[in-house]
């Protein structure tokens, strides 16, 4: 598995190793020993599988009080998926990262708890499938509207009329956020201020 760091700290590019031949491919998608032997710490708990079709857009999304760090990956199609980080405090405080994951290269994205996340669908079906920190909790689910024009997220959105849930389309603004509403930096341990 090679692993770099993508233009924001914390949010990783993971590639694994895959094995082709004629009757296609095998790949290790996740082994807990290897991760941690990365670095990670997370010990991830519920796996979700969502499926789209050409233009939808999901998120952005993230969860109060139960925050959940996230390894997706795409196993069908292609995506553009989006990391932002909102955590208040953060020197990169409303910055975003956008990457294609698709189910040729095997690429995966990991997000920090404390990212909004989110994704377009990019082509005809997509099947994205992630693995969460924690569970989902209804009371803490919160977001930010996909198209914030204070974010500038670049969506390659050319030719695609953006395809958005009721629910996703009513989000708010990062900045109409109440500060509670928002999760906090971590900071270093023995910094008190």
């Amino acid at each position: 598995m090679q692993v770099r760091e993508a233009a924001l700290p914390g949010v990783l590019i993971l590639e694994p190793r895959v094995f082709a031949d004629a009757r296609g491919f095998f790949l290790e998608s996740y082994h807990q020993r290897a991760f941690n032997e990365l670095g990670f710490r997370d010990v991830f708990v519920q796996d979700n599988h969502s499926r789209s079709i050409r233009g939808v857009v999901r998120g952005l999304h993230y969860q109060l009080g139960h925050p959940q760090a996230k390894l997706v990956r795409v196993l069908r199609g292609r995506a553009f998926d989006v990391a932002v980080d909102i955590r208040r405090g953060s020197p990169t405080f409303s910055r975003w990262v956008g990457v294609e994951l698709d189910d040729v290269a095997h690429r995966m994205l990991y997000l920090p708890a404390g990212f909004a996340h989110g994704f377009l669908a990019l082509s005809e079906t997509v099947d994205l499938s992630y693995k969460c920190s924690d569970f989902y909790d209804p009371a803490g689910e919160r977001g930010v509207v996909w198209n914030d024009p204070d974010l500038c997220i670049a969506w390659p959105v050319d030719g695609l009329e953006p395809i958005l849930s009721a629910k996703d389309a009513a989000l708010p603004r990062l900045n109409d956020l109440p500060t509670s509403d928002l999760p906090v930096f971590p900071r270093p341990k023995g910094d008190s201020g």
